[in-house]
Parts: C-alpha cells; structure tokens; sequence
C-alpha cells in the first residue's frame, strides 16, 4: 500500500452548539467531502481524540456533567457507537491520548488542572481520573512525547509550558526538572505539536500570533527555547492580502486570535489558523534549524477554531465556528499552498476536526 492510498477516510466534526458530531467520507480521488449523518452528543461537545489504533474517538462534553464519551468506529461505515462514558474533573478544552492508547490526558482552561483517565482494554475511558494535577493558569493542550517517556501541558495565562515525566505502565505524572518553561510574555501559548523527527517542539501563541519553538531532549525530557517566529504576522491582517483591516489594540498592534495549529505529513510546512480574519496562514519549517517563517495566507471559513491535514498531506479539513459548511482544501505537497474544492453542510458551533484513516 503506498502513502497515498488507503481503503477509507472519514472525518469527524464536533459542533458544540448543535451537540452533535457530524461524520464524512473524504472521498481521495474525487477530492470530496460525502455526508454520512450525525451523531447526538452532550450538550456543548468539543474537543475530540482518536485512539492510536484508530479504533476509537473519544469526545469530551464541556457541560454538566463533565464527561469524556467512548465511541467505537465501524471500520467498514465509519458509524460511531457510543460504548461508554465517565466523568472528568471539569470542563477540558482538550484531550488526547497517550502513545500506547491505555490512557487519556485532558487539560482545563478554567480549572487551571490536567487529569489522567485510565482507558480499559475494550478502549474505553470508564472510569474518573486516577489522577489530577493543578497546573499554571489557563491548561490549554497537553501531549505526550513521541516515545511515550514525557508529557507537555500549555498554560495559557501564565505563558509557560509544563513538563512532566509519564510512567507509561502506570500512568503516573510527575513532575521533571525543571517543571516549566516560559514562553515570550503575553504569548498565551495555547496548541503545540511535535515536529516530525521530534526534535522541536512548535507552540503556537493565541494572543501573540508567534510561534515559539523549543528543542526537544529526549533524554531529559526538557524544551530549550530556540527561537520565535511570527505565525500570523501583521502583514497577515492588512488590506495589502485583501483581508479586512484588524482591530487595534491599545498599544496599536493588530488583536490576534489563534487557534489551530498542524504540521504537514512531511514536516515541511506549519498551518496556523487565525479566527478574528477568518485565516489560515502557511509556515515553511526549514530543514536545517528547524525554525518555521511564514510563507501565505488563505481565508477560510468563518472564525476558524479547527482544521486537520489528512494523514496523506493531500488534504485539509476546515471548521469554522461562525459558519454553516465544512471546507475541503487540495494540499499541494510541493509548496504547501492548498486550494479549497469542495465544501459540505455541518452543525452549529463546528470547532473540532479529526481525519481517522482506515
């Protein structure tokens, strides 16, 4: 089987206001998007996690009560069927799991905390967390490392990443030394992602627009700052790109709200989405430090909360929370420029997107 084939590739899209998650075949050929139906939810469902073997998506519902679903997916339909559910700590603005899939981290942005949650071996998250940890303000993303050995958390109001040490057996977090680093002041470092050979770690900053980039130790678990670069710079707010002019803020740089950030199946490229200009601007990772600088800017759907690239780099899957339809983009491998081909009707409050390939 060559990288670009694969037998199915549904996406899935939770919509927090419509308490649903729409499900779609992304058809590879025709380069379209196929409705498949919708799966009723909780009530404001948001961010979303599959698990390593592809076999399950688990949701996490930001209402009363706070709770992470099990889905288990057809792999010959994509249908989702509910196969249980526990509660979380409080509302989490993110989930994911761990390498092995035998446990789920979520981290919260109002109750300043992240949680391990044990997952059993039908798949399923059922039972409350076995652990929770207070964390710096604002939680944002939290992941593991490539080899399973470290964890990350963002705290956004504190403008700081923490770092743990993750005991893959047991599932225990503690904390490495030291237990944090900074990332610029005011940057509110919100997703993060590893880049494709793990040797950095790319932050993206919600108020700042800058992408912050850490070497990665895989030794001692540690991020060292290597440098920033501007992932929605100024000019990506200006007339001069036929976007309209930005808000100023007091002291007269343009108000930045980011949200989204993945990186190309080869690790070239760096996609960061903007939700005040309804954008998505495209980053070139150079190959030799690393370091990505920033390359284009394409408008997208309206205030673009999540996106996701298709495991073949081919495609682009974009939601916007303040539109009515989903948007397809063809990726251009070379040149990581990526044009819009098809659109197709989801919920209200479209926010999260996940590509599972089967």
């Amino acid at each position: 089987m060559t990288q670009n084939t694969y037998i199915n590739q549904y996406v899935y899209v939770s919509n927090a206001k419509s308490n649903t998650i729409t499900r779609y075949l992304l058809d590879d050929k025709l380069g379209k998007l196929l409705p498949l139906g919708s799966t009723k939810t909780g009530e404001n469902v948001m961010p979303l996690s599959v698990s390593p073997d592809k076999s399950h998506l688990y949701a996490s519902v930001r209402s009363e009560p706070f709770r992470v679903i099990s889905y288990r997916i057809d792999p010959i339909s994509g249908d989702l069927k509910q196969v249980g559910e526990a509660n979380l700590p409080t509302s989490m603005a993110n989930i994911a799991t761990d390498k092995s899939g035998r446990f789920l981290f979520a981290a919260s942005y109002g109750g300043n905390l992240i949680s391990v949650s044990p997952i059993d071996d039908n798949g399923v998250v059922a039972r409350e967390a076995q652990q929770v940890l207070d964390t710096g303000r604002n939680a944002h993303a939290i992941h593991a490392s490539p080899d399973n050995r470290f964890v990350f958390s963002s705290s956004l109001g504190d403008d700081e990443i923490m770092q743990y040490r993750f005991d893959e057996q047991s599932g225990q977090l503690t904390s490495n030394s030291p237990a944090s680093v900074k990332t610029e002041k005011y940057a509110g470092p919100r997703h993060f992602v590893f880049s494709k050979d793990g040797q950095y770690v790319y932050v993206l900053g919600e108020l700042s627009g800058t992408v912050t980039t850490y070497a990665f130790d895989n030794k001692t678990g540690l991020l060292t700052l290597k440098g920033e670069s501007e992932g929605v710079p100024a000019k990506a707010l200006s007339l001069e790109n036929g976007v309209p002019p930005s808000i100023k803020a007091s002291n007269d740089h343009p108000k930045v709200w980011a949200a989204d950030m993945h990186l190309s199946a080869d690790g070239r490229f760096l996609y960061v989405s903007e939700r005040t200009k309804s954008i998505i601007t495209t980053l070139s990772v150079d190959q030799k430090t690393g370091l990505p600088s920033y390359q284009k800017i394409t408008q997208v759907e309206q205030q673009p909360r999540g996106f996701a690239l298709s495991n073949n780099g081919r495609f682009m899957v974009v939601s916007g929370e303040k539109d009515a339809n989903l948007g397809l983009y063809r990726v251009d491998v070379e040149t990581g420029e990526f044009t819009k081909v098809d659109e197709a009707p989801t919920g209200e409050g479209a926010n999260w997107v996940e590509i599972v390939n089967l």
